[in-house]
């Protein structure tokens, strides 16, 4: 199947499986990728920060997109390709082209606090390398903000087909639209998505469906569709665990929801650490609820 527009719809950004030796279980990987299209979302995306890609070393990494292009086809598949540098990036944005990706996702420079110029050569070079890019906005972690003027720049000169949207704030959506009107928004807070679905999202790159796909993507169909007899309860429901979406523990608690709904996802590589007791408790409680009451 061809997907015209691969960033659109429910697109996970993966947790990445790994052994007790931290080692990265691809077997389950591709498993887990499988599943999570057979679960009703729309496509992966591999070596973003919930698969730890600054974890890996490049062979690995290069595997990872491997592995999922071979697991569900690479028209599924839009790889994280952020990078110390844009020339690096745009290295990982060729193998993704080579794999047959659709789409790549980037982040701004995140090496140091960049200005809008540096911002604009980043996004250039990357282009350069022919496959549609998707930006990711996450000022909180890069202290680089793609502020709706500056996107609009981006998109203007035919760098970027979407923004994933990380800043929580869901009054740009509509300065977006404004300054911007054909650029997709795409869902990156997953407690904001019934607010950013309803503003206008054509998509949403997803943490917690790696535990609970099936509910996360009946969620997702319903708020986009303004569905909200169907959309709300189960917003109310998976809320307690998709605000962990903005804390620096979320890969630790995305792995934890996996291993109690049946999904091994193994530990996190340095310099990421367990939870502590009492998040350990909160994620468990939450999980634990949605599973009672039928979310999967």
């Amino acid at each position: 199947m061809s997907r015209e527009k691969p960033w659109r719809g429910v697109m996970v950004a993966t947790a990445l499986p790994l052994n007790p030796d931290l080692s990265v279980d691809f077997d389950a990987y591709a498993e887990h990728c499988r599943w999570l299209v057979a679960s009703g979302c729309d496509g992966v995306v591999p070596n973003g920060s919930l698969g730890e890609y600054q974890t890996l070393t490049p062979e690995e990494r290069a595997r990872v997109v491997e592995t999922a292009v071979a697991a569900i086809g690479a028209d599924r598949v839009m790889p994280g390709i952020a990078a110390y540098g844009a020339h690096e990036a745009r290295r990982w944005a060729e193998q993704a082209a080579e794999a047959g990706c659709g789409a790549v996702m980037l982040l701004p420079p995140n090496a140091y606090r960049a200005d809008e110029r540096a911002v604009l050569e980043h996004y250039r070079i990357v282009a350069g390398a022919g496959v549609p890019v998707v930006a990711y906005n996450n000022p909180i972690d890069t202290k680089v903000d793609l502020v709706p003027g500056l996107l609009a720049r981006l998109h203007a000169e035919g760098l970027i087909v979407a923004v994933k949207e990380f800043t929580g704030d869901v009054r740009r959506a509509y300065e977006i639209a404004e300054l911007a009107p054909g650029l997709d928004l795409l869902v990156g807070s997953d407690d904001v998505l019934l607010e950013l679905a309803l503003a206008g999202a054509v998509g949403w790159v997803a943490g917690y469906p790696n535990a609970l796909p099936e509910s996360t993507a009946a969620l997702y169909r319903a708020a986009v569709a303004g569905d909200l007899e169907t959309a709300l309860p189960l917003y109310r429901a998976l809320h307690p665990l998709l605000r962990w979406d903005a804390r620096t523990e979320f890969v630790q608690a995305i792995k934890l929801s996996m291993d109690l709904a049946g999904r091994r996802g193994g530990g996190c590589r340095p310099p990421r650490q367990p939870l502590l007791a009492d998040q350990d408790a909160a994620v468990r409680a939450a999980t634990e609820k949605c599973l009672a009451e039928g979310l999967r």
